[in-house]
């Protein structure tokens, strides 16, 4: 290859491990969801046809429609693992690895915090905390542009939101300290 077109190749610095261990696979995964789908499907079957699955003199009662809906998911649930059963002998794929699994909790585990700091601390200083912490911790960006983004998109979505448009959002006691 002559000198002109000399390529560089960088590995990503995100990418999983290749030799990371499988935590589960995908006939596993396709089981479990099948059964919680149908757990959910014969609830809300339950549910609505103890509403009322009904016509009476006005129409349907209250739970015609989601009982069917409730119907056809079952019935979609049941599919689901008949389809997860007659394909056992296939060799089966690794759904999540350990290093890709690692990756999602620090994604869902900051997220789940985030709706309940919400509850306690209101919409925009649970937002500057999930934004500047997903900068620095995730994005490896310096402590000074992960406050400072952070600080401008929440002091932005306030002045749409309850300034601007004036939508009532969820707020704490740093707004309530202001007079929000």
């Amino acid at each position: 290859m002559p000198e002109s077109e000399i390529e560089i190749v960088v590995d990503d610095p995100t990418a999983p491990e290749a030799d990371s261990p499988a935590v589960t696979d995908t006939r596993v995964v396709d089981v479990t969801v099948s059964l919680l789908l149908l757990a959910l499907a014969l609830t809300l079957g339950f549910d609505n046809w103890r509403t009322g699955i009904a016509w009476d003199s006005t129409g349907p009662q209250a739970g015609y429609f989601p009982f069917y809906l409730s119907v056809i998911l079952a019935g979609a649930s049941l599919y689901g693992l008949v389809t997860a059963f007659l394909a056992r002998k296939q060799a089966s794929e690794t759904f999540v690895t350990r290093a890709q699994l690692r990756r999602v909790v620090a994604v869902l585990v900051p997220t789940l915090l985030f709706c309940l700091a919400t509850q306690f601390l209101g919409l925009y200083v649970a937002s500057f905390l999930l934004i500047s912490t997903f900068m620095r911790m995730v994005g490896k960006i310096a402590l000074w542009k992960s406050l400072l983004t952070a600080f401008l998109f929440t002091a932005i979505m306030f002045v749409t939101f309850d300034i601007a448009f004036d939508v009532i959002m969820p707020k704490g006691p740093l707004e309530a300290a202001f007079g929000y």
